[in-house]
């Protein structure tokens, strides 16, 4: 049960001739997570899309996508949000779509209660956008297929949905995507100028594979298979046949977090107790720290010292500022603060993938224009 991330922008606040701005796919067992939709999502998406098919033996499809999860309303991370919702109704899709996102507690309690948003409000703040987007038509009845609009306010736990007819309704937890069993998402607190979250996607553990050519040959019946396989011992015959004993090695649950924009040792990615990978943004190198505390980003060191803390296993560098041409430098900051600590670390550029296999090793591919190559 692998997860692979799809990285499609590396680039922080706009497009350059190299690097589009951010948008990513986290394709697992249960089907796809998009993590933000900036600027021309959709064309990066059909374009991967055209590489994987021509280069690999799975296909990307967008009727594989259960949600889209925003990480903040900066619209390097939405501007492609509606364009790409109205091109798959274009498409005849039916599957239904989870988009979710962050806002803050006094936004919440305001659409709660039908009241005007608060005065301070930003105006990228999800919440605005949300209300657009419906407007817009961006809504079950036009689009012709299910879509849910979920905010949080994420530090708190509270959840709302808008729904078609414009009112607000107040969630029990945050909802998972429709149809997922073996995986989880979860959004984890972040510090940015507007509310803000990373995003963690979870699988579960799977017990090892059952050993049905050995149930063959020891002509167990459906009875005694059934009981075997749930984990309980048998007697056959004189023996007793232990259920472990028919059961493979069991498969570990895999983590993967992808940042959104942030200042380093964000609360909620530092709480996490290990994870596989941590994709992290570094907008800025050290002579720049200044920048980056000021306007609440990451330098590479810093995403270096938040894998630290929450004891990523390898870490992948991504949403470069404009003055970052070449990403070495990036790669020597970050690794003289990971040392010896055993993270590996990698620097995205757009096209690439990284794949986290059973195991949970990663490998990290880059797109070299006709493949990959780790």
């Amino acid at each position: 049960m692998t997860i692979e991330v799809h990285v499609l922008g590396t680039s922080s606040a706009r497009p350059t001739g190299l690097r589009q701005v951010s948008g990513s796919l986290i394709s697992c067992h249960d089907g796809v997570a998009v993590v933000d939709a900036g600027e021309g999502f959709q064309t990066r998406f059909a374009k991967q899309r055209k590489r994987m098919k021509n280069h690999e033996t799975y296909h990307l499809k967008s009727s594989k996508v259960s949600v889209l999860c925003l990480t903040h309303g900066h619209l390097d991370h939405t501007w492609g949000v509606l364009p790409w919702l109205q091109s798959m109704a274009l498409d005849s899709r039916i599957q239904p779509l989870l988009i979710i996102g962050p806002t803050n507690i006094d936004v919440l309690d305001s659409l709660l209660e039908n009241e005007s948003l608060p005065e301070n409000t930003p105006h990228s703040d999800l919440a605005i956008q949300y209300q657009y987007w419906q407007r817009l038509g961006g809504i079950s009845k036009n689009l012709g297929y299910r879509v849910r609009w979920v905010l949080g306010a994420v530090g708190e736990g509270r959840w709302i949905e808008f729904l078609d007819n414009g009112e607000v309704i107040e969630l029990a937890e945050m909802p998972q995507p429709e149809g997922w069993r073996a995986n989880r998402i979860n959004a984890l607190p972040t510090i940015h100028t507007i509310p803000s979250c990373a995003w963690q996607l979870t699988s579960s553990s799977r017990k090892g594979k059952f050993n049905r050519m050995r149930a063959a040959e020891l002509k167990l019946s459906d009875d005694e298979r059934a009981k075997l396989a749930a984990g309980e011992d048998i007697k056959h015959g004189k023996k007793t046949l232990l259920a472990k004993d028919f059961r493979g090695d069991a498969s570990n649950s895999l983590s993967v977090i992808i940042s959104g924009d942030t200042s380093e040792m964000a609360p909620g990615i530092t709480a996490v107790n290990g994870c596989n990978l941590l994709i992290h943004e570094a907008t800025f190198l050290d002579d720049y720290s200044n920048h980056a505390r000021d306007y609440l980003h990451s330098t590479a060191s810093g995403a270096a010292r938040t894998a630290l803390a929450c004891q990523a296993n390898h870490l992948v560098l991504t949403h470069y500022g404009a003055r970052i041409k070449q990403t070495d430098t990036l790669l020597n900051e970050a690794m003289a603060e990971l040392g010896n600590s055993g993270i590996t670390l990698s620097a995205a550029h757009d096209g690439d993938r990284v794949i986290v296999d059973d195991l949970g090793l990663v490998t990290h591919l880059q797109w070299r224009g006709e493949g990959w190559v780790n």
